[in-house]
């Protein structure tokens, strides 16, 4: 009889999860679009049918649905459309989190000083903060990546530059606040360093505004460096990238239309995904927004 009531709970507790999920209010399709993503990210060369890169001209121009072969057609050289998608997403994931990182890292230290700081300090790194998002994102990644030629090295440098301002800014208008609570001057009191301070009580307390730019972060980082590519300033070209493979099909649109349709689409969906998963953290993990 208990072994009956065990497995009896068991099965509630399975039937309860649907209910419980739903409860939950999830983003399920930007989640779905994103697991997607980091999947064909992790496990392309186990999905992608194809290599990527291989050229077969007697197999060019084939339109989706027309060869199962290649289920979602080839280019005008023959190489198969779904295993260079699959790759394009890994090298997107692959940037974003390289240079989306490395931006964070950087906002973050310098926001960390400039709120706690404050004087000279702050005034240096906020004036260079506004100089930087006072430009267009994309012409500033386009001159660091002009300078300094294409490249994964110099796409990530273009996006850290590009990116790092709004990290410090936020991060710093956090601190402002933080540094005048009771906690914090009760750490001072005590005689606590300042780093000792900065990295026990306040850096802890940002980690939700990180996370919120972040998730909001990720779906431009990749938007910028698809732009890049497509203006011939990104990857070189051949290479696996979503923005390649449109540029590759503006030329023939109206011939081969699934050459810009299918990598502009995957590109759509994953920035709108990141975009409302931001949206949706930032609802749920700041009181102020958050819905009862």
């Amino acid at each position: 009889m208990a072994s009956l009531t065990v497995a009896t709970g068991r099965f509630d507790r399975l039937l309860s999860i649907p209910r419980r999920a739903r409860q939950a209010q999830l983003p399920w399709i930007p989640l779905i679009i994103m697991t997607l993503l980091v999947v064909c990210a992790v496990f392309a060369p186990l999905l992608a049918p194809h290599d990527p890169t291989e050229v077969s001209i007697l197999d060019a121009k084939i339109a989706p649905g027309e060869d199962l072969t290649y289920p979602l057609g080839t280019d005008i050289l023959g190489q198969d459309m779904l295993s260079r998608l699959i790759y394009g997403a890994r090298t997107a994931v692959l940037i974003s989190l390289i240079a989306l990182g490395t931006g964070a890292f950087v906002g973050t230290a310098l926001g960390l000083a400039a709120g706690f700081r404050t004087g000279w300090l702050d005034i240096i790194i906020m004036r260079a903060a506004d100089a930087t998002l006072g430009f267009p994102t994309i012409l500033v990644a386009m001159i660091v990546v002009t300078i300094l030629g294409a490249g994964i090295e110099n796409i990530v440098l273009a996006v850290t530059v590009t990116v790092w301002a709004r990290f410090a800014r936020m991060i710093r208008g956090d601190v402002l606040g933080l540094k005048e609570l009771d906690f914090v001057t009760s750490a001072k009191i005590a005689g606590l360093s300042s780093s000792m301070i900065i990295a026990r009580h306040i850096f802890p307390n940002t980690i939700n505004t990180l996370m919120v730019i972040t998730s909001l972060q990720v779906g431009q980082v990749i938007l910028l460096e698809a732009s890049l590519s497509f203006l011939g300033l990104g990857l070189p070209v051949g290479a696996p990238s979503w923005g390649i493979m449109v540029s590759e099909g503006r030329a023939v649109i109206l011939d081969v239309w699934w050459l810009a349709l299918l990598p502009g689409l995957a590109i759509t969906a994953v920035v709108l995904a990141f975009n409302f998963f931001g949206d949706w953290m930032r609802d749920t993990l700041d009181p102020k927004l958050r819905r009862i």
